[in-house]
């Protein structure tokens, strides 16, 4: 079956799906420990899910960025996840599925989530040609994401760690193998269909 261009691709199950995160020690550890955010986490600021953990290897350079040394894979309610989508705005304007651009500007302004789809990424970093969600997480999303749809905080940091290391001596067969075994996630057409380009 050929792969969709736009897919959520995640760990999940019936009522859970696992997104990533990385942070600094500080605000990484006390997280995986206390399983929720400790106070140095601010709720205001926009912060970024990500159900791949291949986009999450990209964006933390295999968790080597000041600041994002410590991977998370969160776990959170699906009821959650589907309430941020039907919420959410793209990041971005398209011509044709917002009616101008002060019409997107506004929806942007408004909602408490928003979405980008961006090229998932092999175990050398490289972009594929299919894409792959974030989901940006404001205000009262941001808030219920951090007091509600948590179910778990794992530290993927070693994982992190262990994969690179095999991609570095070329070891790519093993690497392949560690790799979370993210699959399609069943979100409707109703759920997405004003969330693609």
């Amino acid at each position: 079956m050929e792969e969709p261009h736009r897919r959520i691709r995640a760990l999940h199950t019936a009522s859970t799906i696992t997104v990533h995160q990385a942070y600094s020690p500080e605000i990484g550890l006390p997280a995986i420990r206390d399983g929720g955010f400790p106070a140095a986490w601010k709720p205001g600021r926009m912060t970024w899910i990500k159900p791949s953990f291949m986009w999450m290897m990209y964006r933390s350079g295999w968790g080597t960025k000041e600041g994002q040394e410590t991977v998370l894979a969160i776990e959170i309610t699906r009821d959650g996840f589907e309430w941020a989508l039907r919420h959410a705005c793209l990041a971005g304007y398209v011509q044709g599925l917002h009616s101008d651009r002060g019409a997107w500007q506004r929806d942007l302004k408004r909602a408490p989530a928003r979405v980008q789809w961006d090229a998932e990424r092999d175990l050398h970093l490289r972009p594929l040609p299919r894409r792959s969600l974030q989901l940006g997480l404001s205000g009262e999303a941001s808030s219920r994401y951090a007091d509600e749809w948590i179910m778990s905080i794992s530290d993927v940091t070693p994982l992190t760690n262990e994969i690179h290391a095999l991609v570095r001596d070329g070891e790519l067969d093993a690497a392949t193998r560690l790799l979370p075994q993210e699959r399609g996630y069943p979100a409707g057409e109703e759920l997405l269909a004003h969330l693609r380009p």
